[in-house]
C-alpha cells in the first residue's frame, strides 16, 4: 500500500511535471509572440515619428517660402500700376522742358490737358473713377459737405458745387468728393 501510494505520489509527481513542461512551450511561445508583435508596433511608431518629422520640416520650409512670397506681392504688388504712369511723368517733364525752354504758355496748357487725361484713362484702367457729384442727390457715403447754400434752381439735398472730386477703386470709396449741398429757396448759406 505504501507503495502504491508512493507510485500514486510519483505519478502525480511526473504528470504533474509534463503539465509545466507542456504549458511553458506555450507560454514562451505567446511571450516571443507578444514581443515580436512590440517590435513590430516600435519599429511601426518610429516609422511615424520619422514621417511626421518630415512633414513638419516641409511644413516649416512652405510657410518660409510662402512669407517670402508675401513679401515679394507687397512689394511688387503695383508694379503694373507704375509703370502706367511712368509715361505721364515723361510728359509732365516735357511740359515743364517746353516752358524752361521759353516756348509758348498756350503748348503748356495744352500739355498738361492731355496729361491729365492720360492719367485719367491710366487710372480707370485700374478702376479709380471718378465720382458723379454735381447735380446729384447728396450721399453722405460718397460725399462730404463743406457748405450749404440756398438756391432757387437745385432742390434741397442737391449738389451745387464740387471743391475736391471724389473716386472710388471699383465699389470702394478712396476720397469722398467735397461738395456744397443746396439748401433749397430761402435756405441759409451756412460752413460746415
Amino acid at each position: 500500500m505504501n507503495q502504491e501510494n508512493s507510485n500514486s505520489f510519483s505519478d502525480l509527481d511526473d504528470e504533474t511535471q509534463g503539465e509545466a513542461q507542456a504549458d511553458q512551450p506555450v507560454e514562451v511561445t505567446e511571450l516571443e509572440e507578444v514581443r515580436q508583435a512590440l517590435a513590430a508596433k516600435t519599429e511601426e511608431a518610429g516609422n511615424f515619428q520619422e514621417k511626421f518629422l518630415r512633414l513638419a520640416a516641409e511644413f516649416e520650409n512652405y510657410k518660409k517660402l510662402a512669407q517670402k512670397q508675401k513679401q515679394e506681392y507687397s512689394q511688387f504688388a503695383n508694379e503694373s500700376l507704375l509703370k502706367e504712369l511712368l509715361p505721364i511723368v515723361d510728359n509732365l517733364e516735357r511740359a515743364l522742358k517746353c516752358v524752361q525752354d521759353g516756348h509758348a504758355a498756350d503748348g503748356l496748357i495744352q500739355g498738361i490737358e492731355l496729361t491729365l487725361k492720360q492719367f485719367t484713362e491710366t487710372l480707370a484702367k485700374f478702376g479709380v473713377k471718378p465720382i458723379v457729384s454735381l447735380g446729384a442727390s447728396f450721399d453722405p457715403t460718397c460725399h462730404q459737405a463743406v457748405a450749404q447754400q440756398a438756391s432757387p434752381t437745385a432742390a434741397e439735398n442737391t449738389v451745387i458745387e464740387e471743391y475736391q472730386k471724389g473716386y472710388q477703386l471699383h465699389d470702394r470709396i478712396l476720397r469722398a468728393a467735397m461738395v456744397v449741398v443746396a439748401a433749397g429757396p430761402g435756405g441759409d448759406t451756412t460752413g460746415s
